[in-house]
């Protein structure tokens, strides 16, 4: 199988008409690097929370184009607020720059949420409190810091300034469904309900309420924000997008040279995989920077603040969900029945289990992506490998050839199994990077003996370890199909 899938890529890239007409275009200058060289603002970051019910919102969008306009949704118990945009990335260390910041807002406090009665779906049901003009705002994820004026108080809300397009650049996806699946605003989860048990769990969640999580920042710190700030200090050209926008817009990716899942990235819709799928076979490089990537099939409904406000997912209940019922695919696993359709088949691994805490253990110490790290053979670092983890399946045919370049022991749950972290090729060129590892992008930062800026006792090894592969992987793969340079075998 993996002679026979290096056959189809080398001859595939071979005749020189056909390289010439794959090859995407050569980027311009990067205004990402001009935009990290402006002054940062080192107090983004919230450090009065108070009460729950002191400030809260959302907005009515996940994501705008530059100029667009932005509903704004608050709760607050104080007389009154304001709002600044934080654009996330690396300026000098900041992480932030402030890039707009609005009037002192009146206050109101809002009534408590709705559930609905059969998929519990949780709704804040806020009037809007403002409109925000986002022209002149630069493409890039985005923190809005509530602050109550008069009373203590303060919370994000994300939203992302999406890039309209992505050519010649790569794409940072946030993964809104995936966060939007384990918020737990209001009681309700695709997990758990108010008796913490899966049955009263919603089968469907809306982004029509805050993020419950960090401070009303969802998984977005700590599963994303330390990728964004690296990549971006790599001055390399980004794009900036999320899994919404991604089942929405079939030509989105097109001429992208990179599409890089962030953390946590579990929840996809059949027409977010399709697209990357496209965008993989015509030549774009696939990074997976976490595990448990492309595991459960969603759709988008409306709300009454528009088009894709709803995640539906009834899992291992899908035979009631009114639209199987209709005809639509089962909102449950990918890899199970009906429509099974594995994940590897995109991602050349598949997700394994959960939990585990386990090292990193380097196998393959001579692969390029490991160039400039010093590692050899066995090296370990504690505590990378977690809380889930990905496999090169061994059940079933490989969807295209890889190598192994960590294999670390792991125990889940009395079993024994390995994480592993690969990289394939496909006939377009195009590379796939998989870390195998939920913890990955979270190792981006750290950097003290006890896992500073990082969580579960990730030290400095890990952290420049893992710095170093991602830079090298995001370098090779902002150049073009990663296959032609770095093919499986060489």
């Amino acid at each position: 199988m993996a002679a026979a899938g290096l056959t189809a890529c080398g001859s595939a890239a071979t005749p020189e008409p056909q390289r010439a007409e794959s090859a995407p275009p050569a980027p311009g200058p990067s205004p990402v690097r001009a935009e990290n060289d402006r002054p940062g603002d080192t107090d983004w970051k919230v450090t009065a929370p108070g009460p729950q019910d002191a400030i809260e919102g959302f907005t009515d969008r996940v994501s705008v184009l530059p100029g667009e306009p932005l509903g704004l949704h608050v709760s607050t118990t104080a007389p009154g607020f304001t709002v600044s945009a934080y654009r996330m990335g690396w300026y000098g260390g900041a992480r932030a720059r402030l890039v707009w910041k609005s009037d002192r807002l009146p206050g109101a406090a809002r009534p408590g949420p709705t559930v609905a009665a059969v998929t519990r779906t949780v709704r804040a049901g806020w009037p809007k409190s403002t409109t925000i003009d986002t022209t002149g705002w630069p493409e890039g994820s985005y923190l809005l810091r509530l602050d109550a004026v008069g009373a203590p108080g303060q919370r994000y809300t994300p939203v992302t300034v999406r890039s309209k397009e992505a050519a010649g650049r790569t794409v940072l996806v946030n993964a809104v469904a995936t966060w939007q699946a384990y918020n737990e605003w209001g009681g309700h989860s695709l997990y758990n309900g108010p008796t913490g048990g899966y049955a009263t769990r919603s089968m469907e969640v809306s982004f029509d309420r805050p993020y419950r999580y960090d401070d009303g920042a969802g998984l977005f710190l700590v599963y994303e924000a330390p990728l964004i700030a690296l990549a971006e200090r790599l001055g390399l050209p980004l794009g900036y997008t999320t899994g919404v926008d991604l089942a929405r817009e079939p030509e989105l990716l097109r001429g992208a040279r990179a599409v890089v899942s962030l953390g946590h990235d579990e929840y996809w819709s059949d027409e977010q995989r399709r697209h990357v799928t496209a965008a993989r076979d015509a030549g774009t490089n696939l990074a997976v920077l976490g595990a448990n990537c492309c595991y459960r099939r969603v759709r988008y409904e409306p709300s009454e603040l528009g088009p894709d406000r709803t995640v539906v997912c009834w899992k291992s209940d899908y035979r009631d969900d009114p639209g199987f019922r209709a005809g639509r695919p089962a909102t449950t696993d990918f890899r199970a029945g009906p429509g099974a359709d594995p994940e590897s088949g995109l991602l050349g691994v598949s997700y394994d289990g959960y939990p585990v805490d386990a090292p990193y253990v380097v196998s393959n110490p001579g692969h390029w992506l490991l160039a400039g790290t010093g590692a050899k053979e066995g090296d370990s670092f504690p505590h990378l490998v977690g809380v889930e983890y990905d496999l090169v399946p061994t059940d079933r045919p490989a969807a295209f050839p890889t190598e192994i370049v960590s294999r670390s022991p792991v125990v889940c749950e009395g079993r024994r199994s390995r994480a592993e972290s690969a990289y394939g090729t496909v006939p377009s060129g195009a590379g796939v990077f998989a870390t195998g590892t939920m913890r990955w992008v979270e190792a981006l930062d750290a950097n003290g003996p006890g896992g500073t800026r990082a969580d579960h006792g990730m030290d400095h090894r890990a952290g420049t370890f893992t710095r170093q592969v991602t830079e090298n992987l995001l370098r090779a793969f902002a150049t073009g199909p990663a296959g032609r340079q770095h093919p499986v075998g060489s």
